[in-house]
């Protein structure tokens, strides 16, 4: 049984990794990173922010009908560790009614912006019924542009079966990422990875 500690990798001898992507959906980036995916017929998860899934109804819908996982990512991104008890509850759940709104179902797993989180935090997630999902590749810093080889060295050193990996398509200039996402989609699936959402990993956690 997976607790709800932060969830980086799961336990799996399977060659199966998640890509997520943070912050969309972006009109510029996030169909380029859906034509990735499309092209060598893989999944990923995007975590999306309730108040561009307001600006991109359509796109939403898109990334949902294309098979893709949408998980939760909060309404307006804030620091929750900051909030009030129920001003977290209400960014977490008023996504989750938006999501419900444009595609008729409800995220599975919910990832804390800036991995910002307390055990306050956790036992509200918990109480909505959230795993709550981190990244082994959190040093690739893909959203300061630090370089699409920076992205791919120290992603690449943290990648095996079972990892879920960290990307951005939301907020500002994402082409690094894209490029970067491009290259290790082929190599992955090149070297006999599936590339699978959260919620199909997790289902192949050892129990």
């Amino acid at each position: 049984m997976l607790s709800n500690t932060v969830i980086n990798r799961i336990e799996t001898e399977e060659k199966a990794v998640a890509f997520t992507f943070d912050d969309g959906p972006n009109a510029e980036y996030t169909p380029q990173i859906l034509d990735i995916f499309r092209e060598s017929d893989a999944k990923a998860t995007f975590y999306m922010i309730g108040t561009q899934m307001q600006h991109n109804p359509a796109l939403v819908y898109k990334v949902y009908q294309e098979g893709h996982e949408i998980g939760n990512h909060t309404f307006t991104h804030p620091h929750l560790t900051e909030l009030h008890e129920q001003d977290c509850v209400h960014e977490v759940v008023k996504t989750e009614n938006l999501l419900s709104d444009i595609t008729g179902i409800k995220p599975a797993t919910f990832r804390p912006p800036f991995f910002d989180h307390n055990e306050q935090v956790d036992g509200l997630v918990t109480g909505l019924g959230y795993p709550m999902i981190g990244a082994v590749n959190s040093e690739a810093n893909d959203w300061d542009l630090p370089g699409v080889q920076h992205i791919l060295d120290k992603t690449r050193a943290q990648v095996g079966p079972g990892s879920i990996l960290l990307f951005h398509d939301g907020f500002g200039d994402r082409s690094q990422t894209v490029e970067a996402v491009r290259i290790l989609v082929s190599e992955l699936v090149a070297d006999g990875y599936r590339l699978v959402t959260v919620s199909e990993l997790l289902k192949l956690a050892a129990v």
